[in-house]
């Protein structure tokens, strides 16, 4: 809290204040209910390029465009008073150079007041980052299985087992040079998460990637169950709302088929009428 009372937002320096601390807590959200549920114990919330999967049925995040992260990001932006705010930047809207990543992050900041962006890829992705950085935009860099990449990698694969470990290695080290404040590691073996997690100078936060990072993320509706199209192995369900959900919805339908739904507490009445001298009709 402030002085005045006010919710202190965090900022990408007090994430990098984490490394080696206390775990970092993050979760995707996507819409202002749910942002306003996350916020009050997470440290960072990701509108995820998920969203296309979750809310929007794709069958990856490829088809996910600019306007919709946007879209979303408003409406989280709504729900958050002190976790720090991050936004995907979605395929197609980065990978050309310096200059378009730049255009679209700089777009995504001034159109959803989120605090910094999150891009795919390490060596790769060293540059612009850095070239992002120096404008005055925070990045999250996300390494090891990159969804974007679904289709160069064959499936949604373990990265990093064997020799491949010396490319996320590489990679990891290259986006904290290059200016990143945090990494994400995704499904890489934990003995790596755990060599990453030492060696280079920023948090690391794992999904798929073991206790061993400095934090961890999960897609909220996974961790809820409430998204059921398929379950990856190193989510753990929290609760099952989405079997909740379907027992209340077809509870509501057999009222209204019985004609026990609305009841009387559910029916808006006429007022009585008043005749002259007070008296009701």
């Amino acid at each position: 809290m402030s002085a005045t009372g006010e919710v202190k937002a965090l900022t990408p320096p007090d994430i990098v204040s984490h490394k080696g601390g206390t775990p970092l807590v993050c979760l995707t959200a996507y819409t202002t209910p749910m942002a306003r549920l996350v916020d009050t114990t997470c440290d960072i919330v990701l509108v995820g390029d998920s969203v296309g999967m979750v809310l929007h049925g794709l069958p990856s995040t490829l088809g996910v465009t600019l306007d919709m992260m946007i879209m979303h990001a408003q409406a989280v932006r709504r729900g958050i008073e002190r976790a720090l705010m991050v936004v995907d930047m979605p395929f197609g809207s980065y990978e050309e150079g310096p200059e378009q990543a730049f255009r679209n992050a700089a777009r995504l900041m001034a159109e959803t007041g989120c605090a910094a962006v999150k891009l795919e890829g390490g060596e790769s992705m060293a540059e612009t980052i850095q070239f992002l950085v120096a404008r005055g935009i925070p990045v999250m860099a996300h390494v090891g299985l990159t969804p974007q990449a679904v289709n160069t990698f064959g499936g949604y694969k373990v990265q990093g087992r064997g020799n491949d470990a010396e490319r996320i290695l590489r990679d990891a080290d290259a986006v904290s040079k290059a200016g990143a404040f945090a990494v994400v590691l995704e499904k890489v073996p934990e003995a790596l998460a755990r060599r990453i997690t030492a060696d280079i100078a920023i948090p690391t936060i794992g999904i798929g990637a073991s206790s061993a990072c400095d934090g961890q993320i999960l897609v909220v509706d996974d961790m809820l169950g409430m998204f059921t199209d398929f379950r990856p192995k190193f989510v753990k369900r929290y609760a099952e709302l989405g079997e909740r959900a379907q027992a209340a919805i077809a509870a509501y339908a057999n009222e209204v088929r019985e004609r026990r739904f609305p009841g009387a507490e559910h029916v808006f009445r006429d007022q009585p009428k008043t005749i002259k001298g007070g008296e009701a009709a």
